[in-house]
């Protein structure tokens, strides 16, 4: 009995020594966590280059969102509207109808890709600005990678809080399940954030060196940015002096307004900050395709774009509504520069077209023909296949920049002065000053300004935010509505109950029932 206890003993104490070898191996090397043959989370974020990969990877998230931001931003309001498709009542065609005719809800696919679309910028910023905190580089490189990084959060945030007011804040890597559940932060909250962060962006960030530019954000980029939040704050004295000082940077307007959106144009003078796109089919290409999508359904869109593709399930969205196309004034080039008409006739709901690109300009249908306008501005041919395009999404052009700049003029009781830069905008669109505002009245004034922002910036996502942050939306879609409904029967008598709830869109239902800390915005 004895020699039996001696032996289990031993056993127990070889067991025991033989465990603590093998443990004592995998704190060091047997069990590796970060291996040598691959890059992880652990390995990657050393070197500049690492780290510029990485912010690279933080603006590809803006593709998805502008893919979808037109019919949240564009289409709500009443620059735009959609080619309707009666045949087909599948929920990929009445989401999207139905954030035009302000019947959409917290399920609706597209409002919620642009919600999550902002929040996978948000965490790729965030991966590079906590990154950066350990890393060790050059003090020029680390200040360029944090305020584009920074830039792009507050970017981000900035679109959210305006479509969903006040949102979760998320201003860490999320690395444990605690931190991916944040109740809902107020939209002062949101706004605080944003203003550090893009102050922060414009301290860091150097003006641009060249023109054409790289694409990534510059100093000019944040300026504009703080300039359009401090404006829906209505700071207009502080959006003054930030807007100030755009001009000294180097920025400029192209000759011709149509001049600003070509692909060979691509980051030019007038450009602050766009969208880059690469077309083609070799690695590292990004094609556009909004114009296929905008463009009138059709089973072949060779006439218009000059390569054939069957668009009918894809097209007709981001129609220009008749109230947009009468807005323009004689004489104003922008609108043969933005919109064309296709031709032809109609086989069931799609246009079976038979002349493509003809002029907006006192158009009138041939007999037994009806025509359907479309957006003009990002047609470019030629281009290698269907839904491969080379034209960048434009966010802020410097005419943007001049026509902020003459509202905040003119809302601190500068009304002379902004002239200057209205009327800049205008001779271009124009080509001579005769069409000069000379006004100085400054109710007449706002209002002269709130429609040249309109006609200028039409197509560019503009027109939704400029209604609600000048307390104009409900009113202008209200009117919008009612002409609609009058010329249109297939609407239905729910549509365009514009309230002020509407002003905003629903927090994702897929984001509530995964996280019980969100709330609703009133629906």
């Amino acid at each position: 009995m004895k020699s039996l206890f001696i032996y289990t003993k031993r056993l127990f104490l070889m067991f025991s020594l033989m465990l603590a070898l093998v443990l004592a191996s995998c704190k060091k090397s047997f069990i590796e966590l970060s291996p040598e043959d691959s890059y992880s989370p652990e390995t990657f974020y050393k070197t500049e280059a690492q780290f510029r990969q990485a912010v690279i990877a933080a603006y590809v998230p803006l593709r998805d969102l502008m893919n979808q931001d037109f019919y949240v931003s564009e289409m709500r309001s009443d620059n735009t509207h959609y080619q309707p498709y009666p045949s087909n009542r599948g929920t990929a065609y009445l989401f999207k109808e139905n954030i035009d005719d302000f019947m959409d809800g917290p399920t609706n696919a597209n409002t919620n890709t642009v919600y999550f679309a902002c929040y996978s910028g948000i965490s790729k910023a965030n991966i590079v600005i906590e990154r950066l905190k350990e890393a060790d580089i050059p003090e020029a490189a680390r200040n360029d990678i944090e305020g584009q990084a920074r830039f792009l959060r507050a970017f981000n945030y900035f679109k959210l809080v305006r479509l969903f007011a006040g949102v979760p804040l998320y201003l860490k890597e999320v690395k444990k399940a605690d931190d991916a559940f944040l109740p809902r932060s107020t939209v002062e909250e949101v706004y605080t954030q944003i203003t550090t962060d893009v102050k922060e962006a414009i301290t860091k960030l150097a003006a641009p060196a060249k023109f054409p530019q790289s694409g990534q954000a510059t100093k000019g980029a944040a300026t504009m940015l703080y300039a359009e939040v401090l404006m829906t704050q209505k700071k207009f004295a502080e959006a003054e002096t930030v807007l100030s000082t755009m001009a000294a940077m180097g920025y400029g307007l192209q000759t011709n307004y149509a001049d600003a959106f070509l692909p060979a144009n691509k980051n030019s003078k007038e450009s602050v900050f766009e969208v880059q796109y690469l077309e083609g089919t070799a690695l590292g290409t990004a094609p556009s395709n909004f114009i296929y999508q905008f463009l009138p359904r059709t089973t072949t869109t060779t006439l218009i774009t000059g390569t054939a593709t069957n668009n009918s399930a894809t097209g007709g969205w981001n129609t220009p509504s008749k109230d947009m196309i009468d807005a323009y004034e004689a004489g104003d080039s922008r609108k043969d520069a933005s919109i064309a008409v296709a031709e032809g006739t109609y086989n069931g709901s799609d246009l079976l077209v038979v002349s493509a690109n003809k002029s907006i300009l006192n158009y009138v249908p041939a007999a037994g023909k009806i025509g359907i306008p479309y957006i003009k501005k990002y047609l470019h041919t030629p281009h290698p296949a269907p839904n491969n395009t080379n034209d960048n999404w434009p966010i802020y052009r410097y005419a943007d920049a001049l026509l902020l700049l003459a509202e905040a003029l003119n809302e601190n009781g500068k009304s002379g002065l902004a002239l200057a830069p209205l009327n800049t905008v205008r001779a271009r669109a124009f080509g001579n000053t005769t069409h000069n505002i000379t006004t100085t009245d400054p109710a007449a004034l706002r209002d002269i300004i709130a429609h040249e922002r309109r006609v200028e910036l039409a197509f560019e996502n503009h027109r939704w935010h400029d209604l609600v942050r000048t307390g104009k939306a409900v009113q202008v879609m209200t009117a919008h509505g009612a002409q609609m409904k009058q010329l249109y029967n297939y609407l239905s008598p729910a549509s365009y109950n514009i309230t002020p709830a509407k002003l905003l869109y629903p927090i994702p239902q897929s984001e509530r029932e995964i996280n019980p800390e969100l709330t609703q915005n009133p629906l």
